[in-house]
């Protein structure tokens, strides 16, 4: 029996919505488990002897690892489908994370942070290009939006939970990270992301216009910005007393706002002009970045943080809607590897260079790479100049 074409259609929507919302809860769970401990791992890395310098190096490793694998994660993903790929990062990310439990010197956890870094960045990587793939560039934006704000909650969430864990004990939240971690590989591993037959025909070229190279650039932009933050953020408040209590508040009350406002973001991505939500929304991260080592009040830095997260929430699903506009179902994989090589390469390079900088002084990698985020983002004035900002039906 053939159905009516408004019931295919309905059933269609019907089996992405599914999709999605396994999706949402895959993102959430692994996000969750992977910050319960996240926020402290400086602190705990220092304990164990390690110096700026070093921890820099071991919080790198996470992102050099990705930048390694990832654009294969995406190659993968188009040949081999989503689903096995995104299962196969959430059990070597959880399996890596049972080592922080081990009392070792802080400059063994390299090998499990790149080993964690090859996950996330796989899970990344197959999750948005399902949405990608599945979902039609002018509800794009929104479904996007669906995936950071999972990850948002997730770190939103998990920072709280961890506070239960003290900084002595922190590698059993690495433990738990690890159980999550196999939950969200069971769902990933019932769901169906659309690509359950395996291709052997020749793939698609990856189309690298101008609006690609824009999309890169701005990965690269965001990068250096999160590389600082992840390796001098909870320094520059333990540098200025901050409470454990404080540093892990400061994620929940960053990552609220994100979540909120994601899908009021992945609307403007849908609706307004993308071009322009993705420039600003670049901008406010660098003016962010070079505020917040001049402010001395830790309270006042926890509540000025929520407001960079307004702007990220408002402009991401554009950044990333715009890396994907216009390609094929097979050439997402691809495009969504390189866009996360280039942010997570850029990342990795913040993040060591960051580590050296605040040994000579804490304000300057704030400073230093707020001044190179802003120049990059300057650069799509010229890659986006002619591409078509406003989708419509």
């Amino acid at each position: 029996m053939t159905l009516p074409n408004g019931n295919v259609v309905a059933v269609a929507a019907a089996n992405v919505e599914r999709t999605l919302r396994s999706l949402t809860a895959i993102v959430a769970i692994q996000w969750m488990g992977a910050t319960l401990g996240l926020p402290l791992l400086p602190l705990y890395l220092k304990e164990r002897g390690g110096t700026p310098t070093e921890i820099g190096v071991v919080i790198s490793s996470f992102f050099v690892a990705g930048l390694l694998t990832q654009f294969y994660a995406g190659h993968l993903s188009d040949r081999f489908g989503r689903r096995i790929v995104l299962v196969a990062g959430l059990v070597g990310f959880g399996a890596a994370s049972v080592m922080f439990v081990l009392p070792l010197h802080a400059a063994w956890y390299i090998v499990a942070r790149s080993v964690q870094g090859a996950g996330a960045g796989a899970i990344e990587v197959a999750s948005l290009a399902t949405v990608a793939a599945l979902v039609p560039e002018v509800r794009r934006g929104r479904a996007i939006s669906r995936i950071y704000a999972a990850q948002l909650g997730g770190i939103a969430v998990g920072p709280l939970i961890g506070a239960l864990i003290p900084l002595s004990r922190l590698g059993w939240a690495y433990v738990a990270a690890a159980v999550l971690s196999s939950v969200a590989a069971l769902v990933a591993f019932r769901s169906n992301l659309g690509d359950d037959v395996t291709h052997t025909e020749p793939m698609e070229k990856v189309r690298r216009t101008d609006q690609f190279y824009g999309a890169l650039f701005g990965g690269v932009a965001v990068g250096l910005c999160i590389g600082v933050y992840e390796t001098c953020w909870s320094l520059l408040l333990n540098n200025h007393h901050a409470t454990t209590l404080q540093i892990r508040l400061s994620w929940t009350l960053f990552a609220t706002p994100f979540v909120l406002l994601s899908p009021l973001g992945g609307r403007l991505a849908d609706r307004a002009n993308r071009r322009v939500i993705g420039q600003l929304g670049m901008f406010n991260a660098a003016f962010f970045l070079a505020l917040y080592p001049h402010i001395h009040n830790n309270w006042v830095l926890l509540f000025i943080g929520p407001l960079e997260s307004v702007g990220a929430a408002l402009s991401i699903p554009s950044i990333s809607s715009l890396l994907t506009q216009g390609a094929a179902s097979r050439e997402t994989g691809r495009r969504q590897g390189l866009y996360t090589t280039a942010n997570t390469g850029a990342l990795a390079v913040s993040a060591i260079v960051a580590g050296a900088l605040f040994s000579v002084q804490p304000e300057l990698p704030f400073t230093v790479i707020a001044i190179v985020s802003a120049l990059i983002t300057s650069t799509n004035f010229w890659w986006w100049r002619n591409v078509r900002g406003h989708i419509s039906e």
